[in-house]
């Protein structure tokens, strides 16, 4: 049963939104995907938010661009944690859809990560799972210190062949 509902309201948030699904797929975070859009079609996407709880969902990764109300409403209806994620791109570059997130009504209220930040919503999805899974615990710390095993290579690396012949 997947504990995590990632949501956007176009494919063309595929790429951004594949990146949170890639983290939870890494820690062994069950989640299902899908496309729903608040504005296109409100039936559907009200009977998805209504029912998340029922199917097992425990957090709520939205993503949206512009107007960016899939978070908020998904906030509206599902009583556990949302997390957003604006979208570059428009008019703005993405900055309408984060302020569009984080000026969230008060009562209603959206985490919201970078615009773009699609592997910081997976991580911070993760994160509020494990606040009681153990085992989720040890991997997210087994992530942590991948990134600074990464970091310290990269350093060692660049020590090595100099700053001029550092290649990624």
């Amino acid at each position: 049963m997947p504990q995590v509902g990632i949501v956007m309201g176009s494919d063309s948030d595929m790429a951004v939104m594949s990146k949170a699904a890639d983290i939870l797929e890494e820690l062994g975070v069950s989640f299902e995907m899908d496309i729903i859009s608040a504005h296109r079609e409100p039936d559907e996407f009200f009977e998805y938010a209504k029912t998340a709880e029922d199917r097992g969902i425990k957090v709520i990764i939205a993503g949206a661009g512009m107007a960016a109300h899939l978070p908020g409403m998904c906030a509206a209806i599902f009583p556990m944690p949302v997390i957003g994620i604006p979208m570059g791109g428009g008019a703005l570059n993405g900055q309408d859809a984060l302020y569009s997130i984080l000026q969230m009504p008060s009562g209603i209220p959206v985490a919201t990560v970078a615009i773009g930040g699609g592997a910081n919503a997976g991580l911070l999805a993760a994160r509020i799972l494990a606040t009681s899974d153990a085992e989720l615990l040890a991997r997210l710390k087994d992530y942590k210190e991948g990134l600074k095993k990464s970091v310290i290579a990269k350093n060692e690396k660049l020590k090595e062949c100099g700053y001029k012949n550092y290649q990624k």
